[in-house]
């Protein structure tokens, strides 16, 4: 972690800004990280609909292993010369790179790597991304891929959907050596390459034929399914580990809580649920957000209970405080493809 002194955050948020209007020009349609008016759910919606509207037979979940840990500082700058000329803000953005660490009250430098934590490195990540993976994938979809392909990122976290396992296969081998010239690898244990799409959901009950394996992205875990009218589509649902650290995050705060007037911890509790709601509240995730708010009440319920060695409070007793407090799920997001259509509204599908 870096944690910039006021100063550095105020000038470093006023480079971000600026160099913002400079980049969101380059910047490829399919990233979505930490940009301006793009949201993690705007991610979802474009991956769902690719999925569902081109052929896409494979998926290759990736993720590069500790990059925020392992960006050259060199290519970096060379990245950055490429659209900035003024060599005061190019000062700048080194100093902040180059700050170094203090562990055990002894000031360390950092050779390589983007602070995290500092305002300014989630665009520093998403420029060197930009020339590392975007505009090599671009070209490679439109000259390499055989079939359909489409591409989706966020952050350091992609995926990628293939018509043909070949396509997956090349494309996956010669990103590892793209990669490997900027000093970077994929993880081996969260990069997996799945059949996955409307192809695999129909072969699902062929003699022989595996279980249809998911992917995690972004806090949800995608499967193939069906819907109402029996036709093929994406659903997702919040991954379970995702929600164990949700409830584990929450049961530590309420111990800290214990001895406080229910009215309060209710309160704090309630909008600890709707925020978790705003995020996780896509259709078809209804369940998996009744199973969340049953394993709160029954942490709750624990907690208050430990109030007293006398205390013994029942299910009917405690009922009522906890439909008081803790708000039943309702979806809140519309279908993907719906969000997805209003946005772009006839723009490139890049966009």
């Amino acid at each position: 972690m870096g944690i910039a002194s006021l100063e550095d955050k105020i000038v470093q948020q006023a480079v971000v800004t600026i160099l913002n209007q400079i980049y969101e020009v380059d910047f490829k349609g399919f990233s979505y990280g930490f940009r301006p008016g793009r949201d993690p759910h705007q991610a979802l919606d474009a991956l769902n609909v690719g999925i569902a509207r081109k052929r896409v037979n494979w998926i290759l979940d990736a993720d590069i292993k500790g990059f925020f840990d392992h960006v050259s500082h060199e290519w970096l700058e060379k990245f950055l010369k490429h659209r900035i000329a003024d060599t005061r803000v190019l000062r700048l953005i080194q100093k902040w790179m180059k700050a170094g660490v203090l562990e055990d009250g002894e000031r360390l430098e950092t050779e390589q790597g983007t602070p995290q934590g500092a305002v300014i490195s989630p665009l520093l990540a998403n420029v060197y991304l930009h020339y590392v993976f975007d505009l090599w994938a671009e070209v490679w979809r439109e000259k390499v891929a055989t079939g359909d392909m489409i591409v989706v990122r966020y952050a350091d976290d992609l995926v990628a959907g293939f018509q043909h396992r070949a396509d997956a296969e090349r494309f996956l081998k010669e990103f590892q050596e793209r990669l490997a010239k900027f000093g970077l690898e994929v993880h081996p244990d969260k990069t997996r390459l799945i059949a996955f799409g409307r192809e695999a959901w129909r072969n699902r009950k062929r003699p022989g034929q595996a279980k249809l394996e998911t992917f995690m992205f972004l806090g949800f875990t995608h499967y193939c399914g069906e819907n109402s009218k029996g036709y093929f589509q994406v659903w997702r649902e919040t991954a379970g580990k995702r929600m164990r650290a949700k409830l584990q995050q929450i049961k530590q705060e309420l111990r800290t809580r214990m001895h406080e007037p229910v009215v309060a911890t209710g309160q704090w509790l309630k909008r600890v649920v709707l925020g978790y709601y705003q995020y996780h509240a896509v259709p078809g995730n209804l369940q998996q957000l009744g199973r969340f708010r049953w394993r709160l009440t029954r942490v709750w319920r624990y907690v208050l209970r430990r109030r007293s060695q006398k205390s013994r409070v029942t299910w009917k007793e405690i009922s009522p405080v906890f439909d008081r407090w803790i708000p039943a799920p309702r979806t809140l997001h519309p279908y993907p493809n719906v969000r997805f259509d209003a946005r772009i509204q006839g723009k490139s599908r890049m966009r």
